[in-house]
C-alpha cells in the first residue's frame, strides 16, 4: 500500500472548456432550484416536506406523539401536525448545505451564505439538548429513538449532518453545523459500543462509517475513529444485532441487502442495496487507512474487484436490479431493466477515490472518471431543473408506461422526487470537482482526472490545460519546489504509450520548472463487453474519449433495435455527434416464419454521448448496437 492523500477543493482552481459551464450550471441554477424544492416551492413537482419537517421539529415539544411504523408518510394519510415524507428527509437538507459549502469555498456569494445560514438556524433550532436530531423520532414520538437501526436511517441522516458540517466549517470558518454534528456524534459515541449499557447495534444504511472519519479529521477527536471502525467490525457479527432488535431471526436471504450478512472484512461479493453498499465499502477503506488495518483493506479490494469486473455498467452505473435498488448477481446487467441509480455511482466514485489513495493504480480513477463522465452527468437534464434517479441503457417510452417490471424507468427527467436522494447527491459532488484531480504522497503529485485547473500542493504549483472532453490533449506546467515526481494517469481508453509506466501512470522526475504535453487521442472505438453478459452478446458500444454514446428515436427513428453498424466502421465527427454508416433491418409484422436473411437498407446512424440523451423529450434511446459483419 502506497498512501496519497488528495488536494483539498480549496486548493483547486477549474478553469475547463468542457467543465465550466457545468460547474456554473450547479453553482447558478441547480443549487438555488434545489433550496427552493426544499422548500416545496417548485410548481408541479412532487412535495420534499424537507424543511417543513424542521420547522416542525424546532416548535415541538413531545407532549403529542405520532406513529413511526413505515417509511414513508404522506399528507394523505398522516395527521397535519407530524412528519410528512420519507424517513431520510432530512439527509435531502444536509446534502444541499454541502453543496452550498463547496460552492462557497470555490465561488464566494453572501446569497448563498445566507440562505445556508438560515437553515442552518433551523437545523439547530430543532436539534435536542442531549444532541440528537432527527426530525421523524423529534415530531413523531421520542420514545423510539434508536429502537429501529434497520429501517429509519437516523444513523445514514446523522452522516450526512456530520459532512455538511464539516464542509461548511472548511469552507465558511463557521461551526454552527460542525458543533450540531459533533453533538450529535457524541450522543452515538454515548449511546454505541462494547461497554455495558450500550447497544451493539449499527445503521442500516451506512454512511456513519465515512461521515465518523471526516469528523475524526476534522477534530482530532480519536473517538469518532473509534466509533467508525465499532460500526463496521460489529456489523454482521452474529447474533444479529437487527434479529434482536426485531426479536426475530433473519428470513430469505438474511441481511444481504444491509451489507450485514456477515462481517464486512470477510465479506467477498458486493451484494445488497448499492449505495448503502459503496457507502459502507468507503468507509471501510477510511478506516483501514487510519487504523492501519490490512485484513479490512484487502476486504476492500475483493469488493472493489467484484463491482469493476463483474457488476459495473459501461457507463459506471452499479445496481442493476430494481429489486433492493442492488446489485444482482456476477455479469447480469440488463440495459432496459437497470436501476443504476444516480447516488450509487457518485458512491462508487467516493469508493474510487479511496481506493487510490491507497494503490496508485489508475484503474480506480478510470472507474470514477467512465461513471462521472456518463452515468453521473446524464442523471441532470441541460437546463439543470430536472433530475433521473434511474440510469437505464436502453428505453422503450412505451415500455417504461405499460410494463410493470419498467415503471421504475423514465423517459424524461423529473423535476423532483418525494425520495430526491440523489438531485443533491449530483450538486455536491459536482461542486466540489477539483478535489477529485490531484493526490500527492511524501514526493509524488498524482494528476488522476484530467479537468483543467490549476492547484498547489506541498511539492509543486501545476496547472493543466485540457481538451480532455475534446480532442483528447492535455498541457501540464509545473513548477516545483523541490526535486520530485510527477504520476500521470494514462486513460484506459487511449492508445497512447507512455515511457515509465506503472499501474497504468507515466512517471517523471521533475527538478525544474516543466511543461508536459499528452495526446490520448480520443477517436471513437467500438467496445464490446464479455459475452457472459447474455443481453449483449453481438452488440458493442461506440467510445470516445471518456464519453459513452447512444442512439436516440429523435435521430434514428423507431425501432433502434433494428439498427446495426459495421464492425469497421469509420465515424465522422459533428460537433457532439458522431454519424456512422450503418444498417436497418426491414421490420417483419409477421410474428414467425422460417428462417431467411432479413432485408437491410443502408443508413446513417447518429449517435450523441449518453449524458444527453433524454433532452428532447420522449424517444427511444439505446447504448449497445449490433454489429454487422
Amino acid at each position: 500500500m502506497s498512501c496519497s492523500i488528495y488536494l483539498p477543493l480549496s486548493a483547486v482552481k477549474i478553469d475547463d472548456p468542457f467543465w465550466n459551464k457545468i460547474t456554473e450550471l450547479v453553482r447558478t441554477v441547480v443549487i438555488p432550484y434545489q433550496y427552493e424544492a426544499l422548500h416545496d416551492r417548485i410548481e408541479g413537482a412532487e412535495k420534499s416536506f424537507c424543511i417543513e419537517n424542521f420547522i416542525k421539529a424546532a416548535k415541538a415539544d413531545g407532549s403529542v406523539t405520532y406513529p413511526v411504523d413505515r417509511w414513508c408518510y404522506g399528507e394523505d394519510d398522516t395527521p397535519g401536525g407530524a412528519f410528512h415524507g420519507w424517513v431520510f428527509q432530512d439527509s435531502d437538507a444536509y446534502k444541499w448545505l454541502e453543496a452550498a459549502a463547496y460552492s462557497l469555498c470555490t465561488h464566494p456569494d453572501p446569497e448563498l451564505e445566507k440562505k445556508a445560514d438560515g437553515v442552518i438556524d433551523l437545523i439547530c433550532a430543532a436539534q435536542l439538548e442531549n444532541g440528537y436530531l432527527d426530525t421523524l423520532y423529534i415530531i413523531n414520538d421520542r420514545s423510539k429513538i434508536f429502537t429501529n437501526l434497520r429501517d429509519y436511517h437516523e444513523l445514514y441522516c446523522f452522516g450526512h449532518l456530520a459532512e455538511a458540517g464539516v464542509a461548511y466549517y472548511n469552507s465558511t470558518g463557521k461551526r454552527k453545523l460542525l458543533d450540531a454534528a459533533m453533538k450529535f456524534a457524541d450522543l452515538i459515541c454515548e449511546t454505541f459500543g462494547e461497554n455495558k449499557g450500550q447497544k451493539r447495534g449499527y445503521g442500516g444504511h451506512e454512511i456513519a462509517e465515512l461521515a465518523l472519519v471526516k469528523l475524526f479529521e476534522t477534530t482530532g477527536y480519536v473517538k469518532y475513529l473509534r466509533m467508525a471502525k465499532f460500526f463496521v467490525d460489529e456489523r454482521g457479527r452474529k447474533p444479529y444485532y437487527f434479529d434482536l432488535e426485531h426479536n426475530a431471526k433473519t428470513k430469505g436471504e438474511g441481511y444481504f441487502y444491509n451489507q450485514a450478512h456477515r462481517q464486512p472484512r470477510f465479506q467477498t461479493e458486493a451484494v445488497g442495496h448499492a449505495v448503502r453498499g459503496v457507502y459502507l465499502y468507503s468507509g471501510m477503506a477510511d478506516v483501514a487507512k487510519y487504523c492501519n488495518d490490512g485484513e479490512l483493506y484487502f476486504a476492500c479490494r475483493r469488493l472493489w474487484d467484484n463491482i469493476e469486473q463483474r457488476k459495473m455498467y459501461i457507463t459506471g452505473g452499479i445496481g442493476s436490479t430494481v429489486h433492493g435498488e442492488a446489485f444482482s448477481f456476477d455479469y447480469d446487467l440488463p440495459n432496459d431493466l437497470a436501476y443504476s441509480e444516480t447516488c450509487a455511482s457518485i458512491g462508487l466514485i467516493f469508493f474510487a477515490k479511496r481506493m487510490a489513495e491507497f494503490d496508485a493504480d489508475s484503474r480506480y480513477s478510470a472507474v470514477a472518471e467512465r461513471a462521472l463522465y456518463n452515468t453521473v452527468l446524464a442523471s441532470m437534464a441541460e437546463d439543470g431543473k430536472s433530475f433521473f434517479y434511474v440510469n437505464p441503457l436502453e428505453v422503450n417510452p412505451l415500455a417504461c408506461r405499460v410494463d410493470e417490471r419498467k415503471k421504475h424507468i423514465k423517459a424524461v427527467r423529473q423535476k423532483w422526487f418525494s425520495c430526491a436522494c440523489c438531485p443533491p447527491n449530483l450538486a455536491r459532488l459536482i461542486s466540489s470537482l477539483g478535489a477529485y484531480c490531484y493526490s500527492e504522497n511524501e514526493d509524488t503529485l498524482f494528476i488522476n482526472q484530467f479537468i483543467g485547473s490549476t492547484a498547489k500542493s506541498a511539492l509543486a504549483s501545476v496547472s493543466v490545460d485540457s481538451d480532455y472532453a475534446g480532442s483528447g490533449r492535455v498541457k501540464i506546467k509545473i513548477s516545483p519546489k523541490r526535486p520530485m515526481t510527477l504520476a500521470v494517469r494514462i486513460p484506459e481508453w487511449s492508445d497512447y504509450k507512455g515511457g515509465d509506466v506503472k499501474d497504468g501512470y507515466e512517471y517523471f522526475r521533475i527538478e525544474k520548472e516543466s511543461e508536459l504535453e499528452f495526446d490520448f487521442n480520443s477517436q471513437p472505438r467500438l467496445v464490446k463487453c464479455s459475452n457472459l453478459v447474455r443481453g449483449n452478446e453481438g452488440r458493442a458500444a461506440v467510445q470516445r474519449g471518456p464519453f459513452i454514446y447512444c442512439i436516440e428515436g429523435a435521430d434514428n427513428g423507431e425501432n433502434l433495435q433494428l439498427l446495426s453498424i459495421d464492425k469497421n466502421a469509420s465515424f465522422i465527427k459533428d460537433g457532439e455527434y458522431l454519424i456512422a454508416d450503418g444498417y436497418r433491418e426491414t421490420p417483419d409484422e409477421k410474428l414467425y416464419s422460417l428462417y431467411s436473411k432479413t432485408k437491410q437498407t443502408p443508413v446513417k446512424i447518429k449517435l450523441l454521448p449518453y449524458y444527453r440523451w433524454g433532452n428532447r423529450g420522449e424517444n427511444e434511446m439505446q447504448v449497445y448496437i449490433r454489429i454487422n459483419n
